[in-house]
């Protein structure tokens, strides 16, 4: 059947339905279109647009084999009260299957302060693990084989001092920096866009991050030297398109940054990963996925000049939407978290974090950790969805609803690329704007009842309080303060003093690369709060303001 034929079939079909649709009214939310066929996809050219797996524009995949070969690494999010505490999670974990770690750190720690400061009281080990110094770090990685394990840190304004400790705790495992695998988040923009845990200025705080890609390009080459993160983004209320034009948006100043700085695309560009959520839209999710491949594949050939394939190619960690976790009946939350997992898995992610039931009451127990890291071993192992690449590849849909996403993120970098930047966007407040317009959007649905969120605005049912939640105790944050105190006591304050000194002068030099001053620092037991306070003393501190 000729395309305009089909039109015509389509035509007559809708008007059809139209009839059926007064009978029975559709529901609120839906994709405008009802059916998809040969005509929505007419243009697609199977070279140009989607390619074989692991060749440009890689909409079908990064690697040849995908998980053919290999599943991708099942990297549990963890991190709570101690370092002591953790390194047992981190433990157990590895126990039960995982193969990556991936590390939440505590609220103090996330902005550059130690346990004992006044402003982490009531903070220490709450959302993630309390690292005030090297002594910690070492702590947190006992017997872990730093030469065997790939390792995700979700640090961002002070991730040169995290990754400087992670270096320093290998080193005296006797595993070299080239050695190590791993990832830090980095992704300083989406704190000013979305998340908040930011600490200094923008142009300082982009000076960190390229002296991360320079120091590692040299030193750690197998180290992915930033994670640009549309997650939290996503989190924050973004729509799809939007999460990926943001963290492309952003993706792109980074590279623009290095290249100032005078790096040379393909010398840096290897080592850039993102960081994608599942949201619940399973289809949605996929073609999110594929577009967003195929777009930063063009960014990178096309605007960069990038000419190294590995350079085109976008890898992604992924994370189960918490913002869909709900915490009434938090059973359902193991549907949601699987669905979420199979779209990641269709949608072709490198690394995987599937979120726990009872995560939006509390840190997750072991055993809703364990049901969350089998929700992904039961999809690689029994569901078929990792045995075929692609596998939604050519559905009518999907491939339509890629080209719509890919168009819609076009439109927003290009208009981000008028206002100057995402720097600039930043500052002048239009990512966080259409960030919170589409929170507004969802949540009013939410509350009219046109977008039903089960257990929540629909089937409610009365609930006991649920029982057997993970509480980290208060007295966490005095147990990091006689840590600190003892710390003091004990090491070579004269050579901590020495090292912090250097790095204040370095600080005030552009030119200098501060990641050896930084490890110098750590080395001798300088804390966190203490290196971080000699950035703020020369870089000062960022103080968010919207100019609407």
């Amino acid at each position: 059947m000729s395309n305009e034929n089909l039109k015509a079939k389509v035509a007559e079909y809708n008007a059809k339905v139209e009839k059926a649709a007064a009978k029975f009214p559709e529901r609120k939310n839906l994709p405008e279109q009802r059916l998809y066929t040969p005509v929505d996809v007419e243009g697609l050219d199977y070279e140009r647009d989607l390619g074989f797996p692991g060749s440009y524009p890689f909409t079908r995949g990064v690697q040849p084999t995908m998980y053919r070969g290999r599943f991708w690494t099942m990297r549990m999010y963890a991190g709570f009260s101690t370092a002591e505490e953790s390194n047992k999670r981190y433990r157990y974990l590895i126990e039960s299957g995982a193969t990556g770690l991936s590390c939440a750190f505590d609220l103090p720690t996330q902005i550059g302060y130690d346990s004992d400061d006044d402003i982490s009281t009531g903070e220490v080990g709450k959302v993630g693990v309390a690292i005030d110094s090297l002594a910690d770090m070492e702590i947190l990685f006992d017997q872990i084989d730093l030469g065997k394990v790939s390792t995700s840190m979700t640090i961002n304004a002070p991730a040169s001092v995290l990754l400087a400790m992670y270096i320093a705790v290998a080193e005296k495992q006797g595993v070299t920096p080239d050695k190590l695998n791993g990832t830090i988040q980095n992704d300083i923009l989406k704190e000013y866009a979305a998340r908040g845990t930011y600490i200094f200025p923008p142009k300082p705080s982009m000076r960190l991050i390229t002296n991360i890609f320079e120091y590692c390009s040299q030193n750690v080459p197998n180290w992915n030297t930033i994670s640009i993160s549309g997650y939290h983004i996503r989190e924050a209320g973004s729509t799809a398109s939007q999460e990926i034009a943001f963290t492309i948006a952003d993706g792109i100043a980074y590279c623009e940054a290095a290249i100032k700085a005078g790096l040379k695309i393909d010398d840096f560009a290897g080592r850039l990963s993102f960081f994608w959520n599942a949201h619940n839209n399973v289809l949605e999710e996929v073609a999110k996925f594929r577009a967003s491949r195929r777009v930063w594949s063009k960014v990178m050939k096309e605007r960069f000049g990038a000419t190294n394939p590995k350079s085109w190619m976008l890898r992604v960690h992924t994370q189960t939407a918490g913002s869909m976790l709900t915490a009434q009946q938090p059973e359902n939350n193991v549907v949601r978290v699987a669905l979420q997992t199979a779209a990641a898995v269709m949608g072709g992610t490198q690394s995987l974090h599937t979120n726990s039931k009872d995560e939006a009451l509390a840190l997750p127990t072991e055993d809703s950790v364990r049901v969350a890291l089998r929700t992904q071993q039961i999809v690689a192992y029994e569901s078929g969805l990792a045995d075929v690449i692609d596998p939604l590849g050519g559905s009518y849909y999907v491939e339509a609803l890629t080209d719509q996403i890919e168009k819609e993120a076009w439109e927003y970098i290009k208009k981000i690329d008028e206002i100057g930047g995402a720097v600039t966007a930043i500052e002048k407040g239009y990512i966080q704007k259409e960030i919170q317009d589409s929170a507004y959007k969802w949540q009013m649905e939410v509350e009219k009842g046109d977008r039903v969120i089960v257990g929540v605005n629909k089937f409610q049912i009365e609930e006991k309080p649920v029982e057997g939640l993970l509480r980290v105790d208060s007295s966490v944050g005095e147990l990091q303060k006689k840590k600190l105190a003892d710390l003091r006591a004990k090491r070579d304050n004269g050579a901590v003093q020495d090292k912090l000194a250097a790095l204040e002068k370095a600080c005030q030099d552009e030119t200098v690369n501060l990641m050896p001053f930084i490890l110098d620092a750590v080395k001798t037991y300088a804390t966190l709060g203490e290196i971080c306070g000699v950035m703020r003393k020369v870089f000062g501190e960022y103080e968010a303001h919207v100019n609407l």
